[in-house]
């Protein structure tokens, strides 16, 4: 129970009350949320549904090697989150110098064109037209300037939620522009999974032309408090902007659980195609249900930790539920070790999947990690959004994607190594559930510096 405190829609006084579920369908008849939230989720339906497009393509029509398919899976990967690490510092001073809202529809125009020459390779690449000499680059370029894209809306999406929100509704807010994502990604990861390419190649950009319409709906968002100058050198910019976020313990620790946590995702989505392919034997349309499993698995895990702290902003169950995920890794790597000994001797479609032996536990430990992974990382990017002022609040989440962009590349360039000394990619999975414990263990240290910064503020009311 906590109480708001001037809020920008009216700067009246409230306090948390009624269900999660309630605050949430109030918000989704709200325009200062729901243009957002439609946007946020049609971007993140259309990236999914070109990167999925593109990654099951490239692994199952044009290589047929699990060591080449792990490194086009890992340098996509790397192309994609390196416009974080060098463009985040920029983004996070353009969202909070200039209004967040016309800066998404910006972005969302430039999406149009971005996804028109990933259309253009996806349609070499079906034609089999320069496949190695033009396709494929065209399908990286692509990849790598929605990397870009992601980078100046992602501070975007949850800075601008303290501004259109009350405090009490901040902590739902957060959850349904997760589960919304996820839910996002689980529909264009189906498409992409089961449409032909051609489909998907016309798809994104019939889908980014709605993007930028609902866009154009989102309410201003000004700047708040006095604006510096931009700095347009971008490493020393980066440098500045992580060294002035990184003070405050708590921010500090969470930055840190967030970037061990997409570290694991990152890795996890490097081994994922040319293990379902290699390992399993499963078909692109099974591996496309292995990540609409893992989609739903994260949507439920950031619903259900929004019930359980009923809209506290607490990392309070951030250690236990990244120790759960490192556990249902172990297990995921134990029931694929054991699907070696009915190794199939072709590729199985859904129904041969579903009747496989330990198909039922491939599928379950695949949720238990989503579900425990959603539960550790909501809380901790609402934590974020309301410890800092809200005039830094664009430059907090930058500073966090540096530093997340910079962990991923790093597990990005240690799943590479290991494909190149040849370490399968079964016994892989290890090193994300390994590096659970030390996410779990900056969890528990934000956990704690946060209860100890709070005391006072709750000892004085």
């Amino acid at each position: 129970m906590f109480t708001a405190a001037h809020c920008p829609n009216g700067g009246r006084e409230r306090k948390f009350s009624g269900s999660l579920m309630t605050t949430s369908t109030h918000l989704l008849r709200r325009r200062r949320f729901l243009p957002l939230f439609c946007t946020q989720f049609l971007n993140a339906f259309n990236d999914n549904l070109y990167k999925t497009a593109m990654v099951l393509f490239v692994v199952y029509s044009v290589y047929n090697d699990e060591s080449a398919e792990g490194m086009f899976s890992a340098v996509a990967s790397g192309l994609f989150i390196f416009p974080f690490f060098i463009l985040s510092a920029l983004a996070g001073q353009l969202a909070d110098m200039r209004d967040k809202a016309k800066i998404i529809r910006t972005v969302k125009m430039c999406e149009i064109g971005l996804m028109v020459i990933g259309a253009a390779g996806l349609f070499l690449a079906w034609r089999g037209i320069m496949v190695e000499t033009l396709a494929i680059p065209l399908l990286l370029l692509a990849l790598f300037l929605t990397g870009v894209q992601s980078t100046f809306l992602g501070p975007i999406k949850y800075a601008i939620l303290p501004q259109h929100l009350q405090r009490d509704e901040v902590l739902a807010g957060t959850g349904l522009v997760e589960a919304g994502t996820y839910i996002a990604i689980l529909a264009g990861t189906i498409l992409a999974g089961w449409i032909p390419v051609e489909w998907a190649a016309a798809g994104i950009i019939v889908t980014s032309v709605i993007g930028y319409f609902s866009s154009r709906q989102i309410p201003a968002a000004p700047p708040i408090g006095e604006q510096a100058k931009l700095d347009w050198h971008i490493i020393r910019a980066s440098y500045v902007l992580v060294r002035n976020t990184m003070h405050d313990k708590p921010i500090f620790y969470a930055i840190m659980a967030i970037s061990f946590f997409w570290a694991i995702g990152a890795v996890l989505i490097i081994q994922f195609p040319p293990l379902a392919k290699n390992t399993l034997m499963a078909s692109k349309e099974v591996a496309s249900l292995f990540l609409v499993i893992f989609s739903v698995g994260i949507a439920i895990g950031s619903v259900s930790v929004n019930a359980l702290l009923k809209g506290q902003v607490s990392a309070r169950y951030a250690p236990a539920s990244v120790v759960l995920m490192g556990i249902f890794v172990v297990a995921f790597y134990a029931v694929c070790r054991a699907w070696q000994s009915y190794q199939p001797t072709e590729l199985l479609g859904v129904a041969e999947f579903i009747a496989w032996p330990l198909a039922i536990m491939i599928l379950a430990t695949l949720l238990g990690i989503a579900i425990a992974g959603g539960m550790f990382v909501v809380p901790l990017y609402a934590f974020l959004t309301t410890r800092c002022a809200p005039d830094q609040a664009s430059r907090t989440i930058a500073a966090n994607n540096i530093v997340n962009s910079g962990a991923m590349v790093i597990g990005s360039l240690i799943a590479m190594a290991m494909n190149a000394i040849g370490i399968a990619m079964t016994e892989q999975l290890l090193l994300s559930a390994g590096m659970c414990v030390i996410a779990a263990w900056l969890g528990q240290k934000l956990h704690r510096v946060a209860s100890v910064a709070e005391a006072p503020a709750h000892h004085s009311t």
